[in-house]
């Protein structure tokens, strides 16, 4: 799912070809992102859209040769005066006057020719990567004939005509190898390789004969450019030199920024540093928070609580609840989206306005579920531009607004971003989590293993890099509750790791068991009879469970069969349409239940998902319960059936063989299981605020 979808869009057709076009957002002035090289097209900004469409109208368009454009044959089609005549007939179809430019790569010509010959329609123009011929390029590329059939399939052999025919996957993958050299850069590298399998290699070589102007031209271009310049070039940058970046700059009379330890594509690979750079060459720079000075100041925190699911908004609201009660006047904004909001709401906080401005994370999980499955870390893999677009939601407002405290709770964006732009914290920060370390799922292979190991490396390497970024790192449980494996080959266990960078207050509940009512009188207070047997199936806060839910109501009759009573209620929660799940006799369904802990803690049994929070809920109120994994999410299937193991709680069910037969038997035999489960600690939330509060 994309974190915004344009406003409109269109096609232009211009001298036989066909181009396709988005616009974003709105206001006076516009900022067009050009295409670059065939290669790849306008997704390529992925990363920047969101952001600037807050703040400018921004408009995008595909290349000849790529995404919704036509892939014509003919070089001719492909020069860089065919690609600026392209651009202004887009700004003419939408309207747009004038505009500022962004480019990458190759669109730095195109760029140029807009800037020198069409200087009314050009505001500004910056640079990223500028492959332009100012400078030499890199010796090891120029040894290798393209028209020839190469000597090798080594190294840049392969920018080879007659290789791209034979072998069109294999030059991708070593092309874009070279675009981004910086550690742990796997997601932008399958990004661009599926971005270039959507041309084929036939467009590609139309568009590397095509002509294109020589230093004597670009030179001459440069010379005319009257509109502000700024130049971002990384200076490992192993496609085009930085020092081409640094003869644009000065040809131009523009800014050059470099980007240290960058290589070809840093508006990908450090997104947020772009977009920073970019906005205050755009706009200005932006003017910092003012604190109000006195003693009398109210503490002030901003927390920020994952949407995947209702069990961080419940453990998070308990405590802020007893971080007000250790800090009188402390003030907790929120910056948080549905389904947490419904939540918040129902207790009373306070949304912050600008998470309106949020890209919806559990609409994007939904996206990516099946029939009960859920690949969790790919799904967060692809999840990628809406974590960069949040997190950019996040630092506006912490730049316009003072807070002593931010707080995280699997807030993934704000730590990942955090650690790779320490320079941006202002504040002191505080990190939740009730895992650590992603784990291959088996059917992933070798490929998964290696991405989940870089993916722990990365962060590894993080915290020992910047161990100050995180003022707190808790771990919502106890050491005995981490798993018994490690991130990875060659790296450490993840207990171990844990147990040296964390500190452990307990499991946090959303609420207190002791304080509930005698469960006699909490049944009766909820309506539940005395003679019924009740069963509750709830599958949390995300749109995912609704598979689930129906395959348990299909079994509600053979289990009402043999439990005589049976009394089973479907909790559609937030984001599941009440109206598309069954009903019956006895069989009812609700929509989301805010105080759903109170009926948990009152019923026989409870049927639930793999998620964390609710069958600790259940382990807690010591109730018997059914728990189904999602197929593919590795925190459902290694990570809580180690808890819940460790608990003595729950029986495990394969959604894949639990026909409506077998939940109806597991029903009506786990109504009369003995608990024993391991008491669950009730103090967490006290003791994880304690924690915080030492920080304000």
């Amino acid at each position: 799912m994309r974190a915004l979808e344009p406003a409109a869009s269109g096609h232009i057709y211009r001298n036989g070809a066909r181009i396709g076009y988005e616009v974003f957002g709105e206001g006076a002035r516009t900022v067009l992102f050009l295409p670059t090289w065939s290669i790849i097209h306008s997704r390529q900004w992925k990363a920047q859209l969101p952001y600037f469409a807050r703040h400018f109208r921004v408009l995008t368009f595909d290349g000849v040769g790529n995404g919704a454009s036509d892939r014509p044959l003919d070089p001719a089609r492909y020069a860089e005066e065919e690609n600026a005549a392209d651009a202004l007939a887009v700004m003419d179809a939408t309207g747009t006057e004038r505009a500022a430019l962004v480019s990458f790569s190759l669109g730095a010509i195109r760029a140029l020719i807009l800037a020198a010959e069409h200087p009314e329609r050009v505001t500004a123009a910056a640079f990223i990567g500028a492959a332009v011929p100012l400078a030499p390029g890199h010796p090891e590329r120029a040894i290798h004939p393209f028209d020839e059939p190469p000597a090798t399939d080594e190294g840049w052999a392969r920018y080879n005509r007659h290789y791209w025919l034979r072998d069109y996957r294999g030059f991708l993958e070593f092309f874009f190898s070279k675009v981004f050299t910086e550690p742990h850069s796997t997601k932008q590298i399958e990004d661009c390789v599926g971005w270039g399998l959507e041309t084929t290699p036939e467009a590609l070589i139309a568009s590397h004969v095509a002509p294109h102007p020589d230093r004597e031209r670009i030179l001459e271009l440069c010379g005319r450019v009257r509109c502000p310049v700024l130049v971002i070039h990384g200076d490992e940058d192993a496609v085009s030199p930085h020092a081409r970046g640094k003869a644009l700059a000065h040809a131009t009379g523009g800014t050059l920024v470099t980007f240290a330890g960058s290589g070809h594509a840093p508006h990908a690979r450090d997104p947020v540093r772009v977009n920073l750079v970019l906005r205050d060459f755009l706009a200005g720079p932006t003017a910092p928070a003012v604190w109000t000075r006195g003693r009398g100041r109210r503490k002030r925190a901003l927390y920020i609580s994952s949407p995947i699911g209702l069990g961080h908004a419940r453990r998070d609201v308990a405590v802020a609840r007893e971080l007000r009660r250790l800090v009188p006047g402390l003030e907790i904004d929120w910056l948080a989206q549905h389904p947490v909001t419904q939540v918040l709401a129902a207790e009373g906080e306070r949304v912050h306005p600008a998470s309106a401005g949020l890209a919806n994370e559990s609409r994007h999980i939904e996206s990516e579920s099946a029939e009960h499955d859920l690949h969790c870390f790919q799904a967060w893999r692809r999840m990628d531009e809406i974590l960069v677009a949040n997190f950019m939601v996040f630092l506006d407002l912490v730049r316009r607004e003072p807070y002593d405290l931010w707080i995280g709770d699997e807030a993934w964006e704000l730590d990942y971003y955090l650690h790779e732009n320490p320079e941006l914290k202002r504040a002191a920060y505080v990190w939740l989590t009730d895992f650590v370390g992603w784990l291959p799922m088996a059917d992933g292979g070798a490929r998964e293993a290696a991405l989940t190991a870089d993916y722990n490396a990365e962060m590894i390497a993080h915290i020992a890099r910047y161990p100050r970024v995180r003022d707190r790192a808790l771990f919502v449980g106890d050491p005995e509750d981490i798993v018994p494996e490690r991130f990875g080959p060659g790296l450490p266990e993840i207990r171990a790791w844990t147990e040296e960078h964390f500190t452990f207050p307990g499991y946090i509940s959303g609420f207190d068991p002791v304080a509930l009512p005698a469960r006699e009188r909490l049944r009766e207070e909820l309506g539940y009879g005395a003679d019924e047997r009740v069963c509750i199936v709830t599958v949390g806060g995300s749109g995912v469970g609704a598979h689930l839910l129906r395959r348990v109501a299909a079994a509600y009759d053979e289990a009402r069969r043999r439990v005589p009573g049976l009394r089973m209620i479907l909790v559609a929660g937030p984001r599941i349409d009440p109206a598309s799940l069954p009903a019956a006799a006895g069989l009812e369904v609700r929509p989301f239940v805010a105080d759903l802990y109170r009926h948990l803690a009152a019923c026989d049994l409870a049927v639930v998902q793999g998620g964390l929070t609710t069958a600790m809920e259940l382990t807690a109120n010591r109730r018997p319960f059914l728990y189904f994994p999602l197929r593919h999410h590795f925190e459902q299937n290694f990570h809580v059936p180690h808890r819940l193991e460790r608990y003595g709680a729950g029986r495990r069910m394969d959604f894949a063989t639990a026909t409506p037969d077998v939940i109806a038997e597991a029903i009506a035999t786990e109504l009369g299981r003995e608990i024993t489960y391991r008491e669950v600690a009730t103090d967490g939330a006290r003791r994880a605020a304690a924690s915080i509060a030492e920080l304000l």
